[in-house]
């Protein structure tokens, strides 16, 4: 079989359908470093089943995919597509009889990859085994990359003798031998896996039989232990039956003794209820009398204070008379003085007329005569209104006068009915006894005296419950809000919590089957991290273990020639590893391009200027600016962010812990308050039922 055409859709740097024929003779690519030839043979040892990503240059396996540029965005899936020509039939069953074979890989971002040989979906180690009976594969020294012939030269004799095999076609059996000692060696694994199945079974089956027997031997403890306590439970009852014979008659000697008391209680009830009959009517009748006494003091108490309204209402009225008489007076006055005014004016017309004067006089004469015209008729209206008003008052003067005098007789009647009910009373105290007397009127005084005391109580007892109600008011607002402030923290926590996680998840971890890379070992200053990136480039995925294949070895500081003073060593912002000695004391930060730009030609071999933004300036006049951040300088940034996001995180969660003691002494403080309203309500009700009883 040979290699006919391959052909690339989103794979690295081939983001357009891209197909390459591969003619009979030598095919060959030219072009300038960084266009992408490597990435041709990668994409022959992808298709062909390479499942390691660090021999793609990749960090991932999805970093094959095509990840955007600035002009164009990043894909999601990628394609390889190789076409072998099997005219002559030597592929192995069961694509002997194709003339083409057409092998396919499609990885999916974060989905994995799939396999395809002529359309139909197959395993990668069958791929892996096509290729490796055609005497080739991902990993076959027939396909030479950078460094290959260095690597055969120095090949161990395993690698000599692989070599050897893949030439003489024999590489596909001995991939076959090995895929069928693995499934041996599983078929051991599961046989001796089951011995130890069995053995456990064997011992469980010891476990069960000697539990069966501690059942038997439980069962027989069981049938005893309920014989005795049967025989027990018997005992106790004749116990028992013997004492509630004793109890019975006990109890018959009892009742007999409570039949006799309860024959004298009854005739000492029916001596105390003719007592009670014979105080009865006299209790009654002074009760009414006391109600009786105490309905005619509040009935002249209520005379006295009208008596003494209807005296200021009279003395009020009088005055007011006495005002409106001397209106009434001034007006008659006016009155008469204006009659005289009026007859004078009318003799003064008399005689004007008689005079014929001029019309101008004659005219202001006319006005002066109605002005006074007017004047005249308000004042008679004001002395009709006050007669009015007079005789308004004097019906009113009679009314009072006629009330008083109804006021006076009923005073001197209830006088005269307070004064027989006294005297009645003064008589009934007498035919009663001294004692019962005082022992009512002492009632009567505690009766009065616990009213008080109720009222006053009840006031209090309304008072604290007004104020406790207050209490747990404020303190259900302050729960609510702490409950507020609590909430706002914790979602600045989850917030927090989500972009530690993204960030994470981005990262992965920095172990690796060679070890830890350096870009997962170093700490960089914030701002920095572009400036590093750029001056070491794909050299930080390198490891830091020395039997990887690419890795950094720790080498003893030396002597070097001094950057430049306007340059800053890159080693005061970068925390590193001991092997990152030597490439760190030749790089320096400048501050600007222009800076960069100056200092280059001063540069001694080896030593390198970068800027913040990832210029870079090299000994040798290599100049690289800076552009979009590379994966390196983006993954430095996010272990920055996430060393700063876990500081925050911290702050906040001690926030959130003092916000919930807060909010927890507040449900506490809002608890003991419904605890206090509950019990002032509680001493509330019970003081309004003793206001209720002392009433």
């Amino acid at each position: 079989m040979r290699f006919r055409k391959l052909k690339l859709v989103g794979f690295k740097s081939f983001v357009e359908p891209t197909e390459m024929p591969i003619e009979p003779g030598l095919t060959g690519i030219v072009g300038p470093n960084g266009c992408g030839k490597s990435n041709l043979l990668e994409a022959i040892r992808w298709v062909m089943g390479e499942n390691s990503s660090k021999s793609m240059r990749a960090s991932a396996m999805d970093d094959v995919i095509f990840n955007g540029s600035r002009n164009r965005p990043p894909r999601n899936v990628a394609e390889v597509m190789l076409t072998l020509d099997n005219s002559q039939h030597t592929a192995p069953p069961p694509w002997q009889g194709f003339e083409n074979i057409e092998v396919s890989r499609r990885i999916m971002r974060e989905k994995g990859s799939t396999y395809r040989i002529n359309g139909r979906e197959v395993r990668a180690r069958d791929v892996q085994l096509l290729f490796a009976d055609v005497g080739t594969g991902a990993r076959s020294p027939a396909l030479v990359r950078q460094g290959r012939i260095s690597e055969l030269i120095n090949a161990k004799p395993q690698a000599r003798r692989r070599l050897l095999e893949e030439a003489a076609g024999i590489a596909g059996l001995y991939a076959r031998r090995h895929e069928a000692e693995l499934k041996l060696n599983a078929a051991e694994q599961n046989l001796s896996r089951l011995e130890d199945v069995l053995a456990q079974l064997e011992q469980q089956v010891k476990n069960l039989t000697r539990q069966a027997r501690q059942a038997a031997r439980y069962r027989e403890l069981s049938d005893s232990i309920h014989e005795h306590e049967a025989a027990l439970l018997w005992r106790g009852w004749r116990e028992a039956a013997e004492a509630h014979m004793e109890a019975e008659r006990a109890l018959a000697e009892a009742e007999r003794a409570q039949a006799d008391a309860v024959y004298q209680a009854s005739l000492k009830q029916k001596e105390l209820e003719l007592a009670r009959e014979k105080i009865a009517p006299l209790r009654k009748e002074a009760a009414e009398k006391g109600a009786a006494a105490q309905r005619l003091k509040l009935e002249l108490e209520g005379l006295s204070r009208q008596e003494k309204a209807a005296h200021a209402r009279r003395r009020e009225l009088e005055e007011r008379i006495r005002q409106a008489e001397a209106d009434l007076s001034r007006l008659a006055e006016d009155a008469r003085d204006a009659a005289a005014a009026l007859q004078r004016l009318a003799e003064e017309e008399a005689a004007l007329a008689a005079e014929r004067p001029d019309e101008a006089r004659k005219a202001a004469l006319e006005a002066a005569w109605k002005k006074a015209a007017e004047a005249l008729r308000a004042a008679q209206e004001k002395l009709d209104a006050l007669r009015e008003r007079l005789a308004e008052r004097a019906a009113e003067r009679g009314a009072l006068e006629s009330r008083i005098a109804e006021l006076r007789q009923r005073r001197e009647r209830l006088v005269a009915e307070r004064e027989a009910l006294a005297a009645k009373l003064a008589a009934a105290k007498a035919d009663m006894d001294e004692a019962a007397i005082a022992a009512h009127e002492a009632a009567l005084a505690e009766a009065e005296q616990a009213l008080a005391e109720a009222e006053r109580a009840q006031a209090e007892a309304e008072t604290a419950r007004q104020r406790r109600q207050e209490e747990e008011r404020a303190a259900r607002e302050a729960l609510e809000a702490t409950r507020a402030a609590l909430h706002e923290k914790q979602r600045a926590a989850d917030a927090l919590k989500a972009e530690i996680t993204a960030i994470e998840s981005m990262l992965g971890t920095a172990e690796q089957a060679e070890g830890m890379r350096l870009v997962d070992a170093l700490e960089v200053d914030a701002g920095y991290e572009k400036a590093l990136a750029a001056a070491l480039g794909d050299d930080l995925e390198a490891a830091l273990n020395e039997k990887a294949a690419a890795h950094w070895r720790a080498l003893e500081v030396i002597d070097l020639p001094p950057l430049p003073l306007e340059a800053e060593p890159l080693s005061n912002h970068v925390r590193a590893p001991a092997a990152l000695a030597r490439r760190l004391s030749s790089i320096g930060v400048v501050d600007s391009a222009f800076t960069g730009h100056m200092l280059q030609p001063a540069l001694q071999p080896g030593q390198r200027l970068v800027s913040r933004d990832g210029d870079l300036w090299r000994w040798d006049g290599f100049v690289a600016a800076s552009e979009a951040p590379t994966a390196a300088a983006r993954r430095l940034e996010a272990r920055n962010r996430l060393t700063e996001l876990r500081a925050k995180l911290e702050e906040e969660q001690a926030a959130l812990a003092e916000a919930e003691k807060v909010r927890d002494a507040a449900e506490t403080a809002l608890k003991e308050k419904r605890e206090a309203v509950r019990a002032a309500e509680e001493a509330e009700r019970t003081a309004r039922k003793r206001l209720a009883e002392a009433r």
